[in-house]
């Protein structure tokens, strides 16, 4: 019956509409404390550092990925600060969701190098949108610092959840994903 719960969260989750985390450039406060907590508020950045959590556990170089992950994160929000723009920056966003969750549903296990390069890219991603949102150094800081509070959680959980329950945890994360990435290409329609 306790395994239940997560199953009930991760389902109730999925029954929210999904709503993009990234708004118009300067929609949001600015400084650490603002970085720090808007990673918790998007469903796609949750979802993302735990998936990469979660999925980097069982990895070549496990320990490794998270790290080079919040530094590409880091170099996505220098992008975004300097004004670069991404082609449909929302819906990659949401198919790197999908994708980790993927990952995690099938226990897909990749060459270190491309496993990095895959999450070096999807970190970019993520990194470039919120590079746009908070140009400030702190909110970039606090942003990492809550990233890489995620990016643990789903590293414990990657390491205590039985199988099944990754397993159904990664096709929930996919699923989601292609709800995140329906809403940016509808949005995109609009």
């Amino acid at each position: 019956m306790k395994n239940l719960k997560p199953l009930l969260a991760g389902a109730l989750a999925l029954a929210c509409v999904p709503a993009l985390a990234h708004p118009a450039a300067g929609a949001h406060a600015h400084g650490f404390a603002a970085g720090f907590i808007h990673p918790f508020t998007g469903l796609d950045h949750v979802l993302a550092m735990l998936a990469v959590g979660i999925w980097s556990v069982r990895q070549p170089h496990a320990r490794a990925l998270p790290l080079a992950f919040l530094a590409m994160l880091f170099v996505g929000v220098v992008t975004g600060v300097a004004g670069l723009v991404i082609p449909e920056l929302e819906t990659g966003i949401a198919l790197s969701v999908a994708v980790m969750g993927v990952l995690i549903f099938v226990a897909a296990r990749l060459p270190a190098a491309i496993g990095a390069l895959m999450l070096a890219a999807f970190a970019i991603l993520h990194g470039n949108a919120h590079g746009h949102e908070m140009p400030e150094v702190a909110s970039a800081m606090g942003l990492l610092v809550g990233s890489a509070l995620l990016l643990e959680t789903g590293r414990l959980l990657g390491r205590v959840s039985p199988a099944l329950l990754l397993k159904l945890a990664g096709a929930m994360i996919a699923a989601a994903g292609v709800m995140l990435a329906a809403a940016a290409a509808a949005s995109n329609l609009a």
